[in-house]
């Protein structure tokens, strides 16, 4: 596969489940070695860069924060500023006030003395986003940021994730199983199966009736919803490769 993702721009990353999505998010961060091919930051392979270069350019928000421990969220978002700093070397100053900062931005601050485990699923996610704003990365990396929250949630950490993008000229790279959240907040879409990019490009040149019947089996209505200025997806059926479409 070959693909660009450029400053102030939301890639998503579609397809069923084992299709390679989280596969190809680990391969981007190094997590993973790829076999064959090649990853560039910026024009440099990342097989060249140390983790703490990877770390510094590159925020990552996993599908599950595992945060079961009573950290307060500040010491969770601090955690951030580990990229940066030396061996052995304390945070300082500095390193608070970036925290702070990236707490502000994402709307946690009045949570900075509060345990990680009062709060609730979309706090909790806002405080990762922001661990991840701490180490002022260029890109956001983020799998299934929406994953088992409620609806409101969704839409408050993707209009986030939306926002920091744009105002801040980041490259952001999604994970996603939500067709309309991805046709509603993403600027380009890939679509994989079984490890193979089935579509790449705008959302409505990604998102086609015949794309939703190959990749994901059903049969679906792609339609211009311009009070959201987005696409929306409507499942009619779905297709049973034996016997055709189930009614």
């Amino acid at each position: 596969m070959n693909f660009e993702a450029n400053p102030g721009e939301i890639v998503g990353i579609l397809g069923p489940n084992g299709s390679g999505k989280t596969t190809l998010l680990k391969c981007i961060n190094r997590a993973l070695q790829p076999r064959a091919g090649t990853v560039l930051v910026e024009g440099r392979s990342i097989s060249e860069l140390t983790r703490r270069e990877i770390a510094t350019e590159m925020g990552v928000v996993p599908q599950n924060s595992g945060v079961n421990f009573p950290f307060t969220a500040l010491e969770i978002v601090l955690m951030g500023r580990g990229p940066s700093l030396r061996r052995f070397q304390t945070e300082g100053e500095k390193d608070l006030e970036i925290a702070r900062k990236a707490m502000e931005i994402t709307d946690v601050i009045q949570f900075a003395d509060r345990s990680m485990t009062e709060l609730s699923g979309g706090e909790k996610q806002r405080v990762i986003i922001a661990r991840a704003l701490a180490q002022q990365p260029k890109i956001l990396l983020l799998d299934e940021p929406t994953l088992h929250l409620d609806v409101n949630h969704q839409i408050e950490i993707l209009e986030l994730v939306r926002g920091l993008v744009k105002s801040q000229m980041l490259t952001a790279v999604i994970v996603s199983h939500d067709l309309n959240l991805a046709a509603r907040y993403c600027d380009k879409l890939i679509l994989l199966e079984r490890g193979q990019v089935i579509a790449a490009g705008q959302v409505q040149q990604v998102l086609t009736s015949e794309n939703m019947a190959r990749v994901f089996r059903i049969e679906a209505a792609i339609d211009y919803d311009p009070r959201i200025k987005a696409y929306t997806i409507s499942i009619l059926n779905s297709i049973d490769p034996r016997i055709g479409p189930t009614k």
